[in-house]
C-alpha cells in the first residue's frame, strides 16, 4: 500500500517501519500537504535503500515533473490533474515509474492506459477529501489495468475495499492523518489500517486471484529510489 502525503521525515520512517510499501509526497500547490523539492530530498537520505516513492503533481509542466522526480531521486511520479495523454508519454518516457490518476465516474477512465501509465490510480470526485466513492465505478478501467484504489480509504474500510474491488494496491492520506489535510500522521491509525491492508490482501491471494496481468502487488519490482 501507499501511505501518500508525507510532509516529515518521521512520518515517513514510521510508515516505513509499519510495514508500508510505498510513500507519496505531494508538490500541488495550495495543498496543505505540499512540500518541496528540498523537503522531499532531505527526507530520502533517511529512508532505507529500496523504498518506493512517488512524487504528486497536477496539472504540472511536464517538464517541471520530470525534472523534480530526477533531481530529487524519487523513484517515479503521479499526475493527479487533467493531463493530456501527450504529457503524459512525455513524463513515462522520462521517469522510472508512472501512475496517472483519475477522479471516479470520469469518462477518461475507459482510455486510462493510453497514456503509457503504469499504474491508474483511482480517487473520490474530490481528491485529498477522504471521501468514498461507489467502488462499482473501477469497473469501467481497461481490461489488465494495474488499479491503484484511493479515496476515502481507513482502517475500517480497507479490507472491504480489497476484497470487493481486489485493487493492484490501495493508496491513504486523510484516513490515517491526526487531523484531516494536516499531513501529520497518526500512529495508531496507520498501524491499524497497514494492518487491515495486508491482512485482507493476504486473504486474497489465498484465493488464488491475481491481477489481468499475471504479477501481484509488488512496489518494488517497479520504483526503487
Amino acid at each position: 500500500m501507499k501511505i501518500c502525503g508525507i510532509t516529515s521525515e518521521e512520518d515517513a520512517l514510521l510508515a516505513v517501519a509499519l510495514g508500508a510499501d510505498a510513500l507519496g509526497f505531494n508538490f500541488a500547490p495550495g495543498s496543505t500537504r505540499q512540500v518541496t523539492p528540498n523537503d522531499v530530498r532531505d527526507i530520502l537520505k533517511r529512508l532505507p535503500p529500496g523504498t518506493a516513492t512517488v512524487g504528486v503533481f497536477r496539472d504540472e509542466r511536464p517538464e517541471r515533473v520530470v525534472e523534480i522526480v530526477n533531481s530529487t531521486g524519487l523513484g517515479g511520479a503521479q499526475l493527479h490533474g487533467r493531463e493530456p495523454k501527450t504529457e503524459v508519454r512525455f513524463v513515462r518516457e522520462r521517469v522510472p515509474f508512472l501512475i496517472q490518476g483519475f477522479r471516479a465516474g470520469d469518462p477518461a477512465i475507459a482510455q486510462a492506459t493510453e497514456g503509457g501509465a503504469d499504474v491508474v490510480l483511482l480517487d473520490s470526485a474530490q481528491p485529498g477529501s477522504g471521501q468514498v466513492f461507489d467502488w462499482e465505478l473501477a469497473e469501467g478501467l481497461p481490461a489488465g489495468a494495474r488499479l491503484l484504489l484511493a479515496g476515502g480509504l481507513d482502517a475500517d474500510n480497507v479490507g472491504q475495499a480489497i476484497h470487493r474491488v481486489r485493487p493492484w494496491g490501495v493508496d491513504v492520506a486523510t484516513g490515517v492523518e491526526a487531523e484531516a489535510g494536516s499531513g501529520r500522521k497518526d500512529a495508531r491509525k496507520l498501524r491499524l489500517f497497514i494492518e487491515e491492508a495486508q491482512r485482507a490482501g493476504a486473504d486474497v491471494a489465498t484465493d488464488g486471484w491475481v491481477p489481468a496481468d499475471g504479477s501481484l502487488y509488488d512496489w518494488q519490482a517497479d520504483v526503487t529510489r
